[in-house]
């Protein structure tokens, strides 16, 4: 039986909206912490479309230099269990009913200076919609470690864009606050069917597969199985994929994840998250 993509995230965020009193507005934050010009971008496109408040999560000493030198900085920082200062929050949290929390990726979950913010702030009791910005994935995990840090917010579905898919973010988050209920609005929800079982791959999807990673530098596996259904403009391939030794790299065991690839009419195959 056909039915409704999103059609779990449809009824958590629609009864989250919709649980307050009907001649009150839902009060949104809109709150970011963007190393690069992504993240910024993204949440802008969420106060624009929401009316909502926003401010930025700042860094007392801002992490400046090259990608190389902050790659470093954050690793060190990490290591060493250090998290930066960030400047006092000037939106007082208790007069907003949700929080668009917004970051990028790294090392896996949100950025240090949101965890560092996050020492200091509490979530609890309130219904926070995260967002994200990668160059792989990470919105699944940090969306795991932000409940595991405040089990009494309720933290709903949320938002990841690839940087390199930044231009698809406007529709995006169009398509997810209409179906979510917190803008009006019309919009057709396709329907798609749900993935069927997953089977071995195919020399053609392993081509597809393999074009879509190729120029992806952090990314060297092979598809193992596959699964596709048709969307709106192509098709969208879940893939099943296990890392594989680099030529001068020690050997370890391969570790399994998924990538979803989407082939729309006209583009060549682009990978838009990775979950492992």
């Amino acid at each position: 039986m056909k039915k409704f993509i999103l059609l779990s995230l449809m009824a958590a965020m629609v009864a989250a909206v919709s649980c307050g009193p009907k001649d009150k507005a839902p009060k949104i934050l809109v709150l970011y912490y963007s190393q690069s010009a992504n993240t910024r971008t993204v949440a802008e496109e969420f106060a624009t479309r929401l009316h909502a408040d926003m401010e930025e999560i700042l860094p007392v000493e801002p992490y400046s230099g090259t990608y190389q030198d902050v790659v470093e900085r954050s690793r060190r920082e990490r290591e060493q269990g250090v998290l930066p200062e960030v400047r006092p929050l000037e939106h007082d949290l208790a007069a907003y009913d949700f929080i668009f929390l917004g970051y990028p990726i790294w090392f896996g979950t949100y950025a240090l200076p949101v965890a560092s913010l996050l020492e200091k702030i509490d979530l609890n009791g309130k219904k926070v919609v995260p967002f994200c910005t990668f160059g792989s994935g990470g919105l699944a995990s940090s969306s795991r470690d932000l409940a595991a840090k405040f089990p009494k917010a309720e933290i709903l579905p949320g938002y990841g864009v690839r940087a390199a898919r930044l231009e698809a973010a406007p529709g995006e988050i169009d398509r997810l606050l209409k179906i979510g209920g917190f803008v009006e609005g019309a919009f057709e929800v396709p329907l798609v069917e749900e993935f069927p079982a997953m089977h071995s791959v195919s020399e053609e999807e392993s081509a597809i597969f393999d074009a879509a990673v190729r120029d992806y530098p952090m990314i060297y596996a092979r598809a193992t199985e596959a699964a596709s259904r048709a969307i709106p403009g192509g098709t969208e391939y879940l893939f099943t994929a296990v890392d594989i030794p680099r030529e001068g790299m020690p050997q370890q065991p391969g570790q399994s994840f998924r990538i979803y690839v989407n082939v729309l009419e006209g583009r060549a195959p682009e990978f838009t998250q990775v979950v492992r």
